[in-house]
């Protein structure tokens, strides 16, 4: 699929909208070893015997995994969790292939990143790989606060772009739910998973 969308003419005509992690950089790996190190100074617990999957750890998860959680520890351990998130960068993971995309069509077509993340970690993981400047705009998770949280639909607005002339590398199914109610034909997104592509 990914080959007919790259390879059609028309595609010059679209935007391109990719998420960041797990789509363009896999950041697993510090974003858990950041929530671990956070447990442990606030709960003195070990988020491996906690967390057994393999699935990306997030915050809702807390309350789940730590039965006496009260929301001043919860509210801490996601302060030294950002504090602390800068320091295993080293683990994160450039997916090339994505990049090599984003270059290909970077002078015919508008880049565009879209992300659920917060802007400040958005703008320190991208600083650290040398990114920032790959896209013409890049929407964080504290733009989407009038659109119940779908990034698609904020960006379409945003730009006043037509549903059909967009394109969605994406990894996270909801996203790509989102994508599709925000009017975005399931043909043009491209889903990407964390262990079967380019990472370097």
């Amino acid at each position: 699929m990914i080959e007919d969308i790259l390879n059609n003419e028309a595609i010059n005509k679209h935007l391109l909208i990719f998420d960041l992690d797990g789509t363009l950089i896999n950041t697993d790996d510090v974003n858990y070893l950041a929530y671990k190190e956070a447990i442990q100074k606030v709960k003195n617990l070990d988020l491996a015997l906690l967390h057994k999957n393999d699935e990306r750890f997030t915050r809702e998860e807390l309350y789940l995994i730590i039965e006496d959680l009260t929301s001043q520890e919860y509210e801490n351990i996601i302060e030294i969790k950002n504090d602390v998130y800068k320091k295993y960068l080293k683990k994160s993971k450039v997916n090339m292939f994505v990049v090599k995309i984003i270059e290909k069509f970077s002078q015919s077509n508008k880049i565009v990143l879209a992300t659920n993340s917060h802007r400040n970690r958005a703008q320190i993981i991208l600083r650290y790989h040398s990114l920032t400047n790959l896209f013409d705009h890049i929407f964080c998770k504290e733009d989407y606060k009038n659109q119940k949280n779908n990034k698609f639909k904020h960006v379409l607005n945003n730009l006043n772009i037509d549903p059909n002339l967009a394109i969605v590398f994406e990894n996270d199914n909801k996203e790509i739910k989102k994508a599709i109610l925000s009017g975005i034909p399931d043909k043009n997104i491209v889903t990407f998973n964390n262990k079967d592509k380019e990472y370097e």
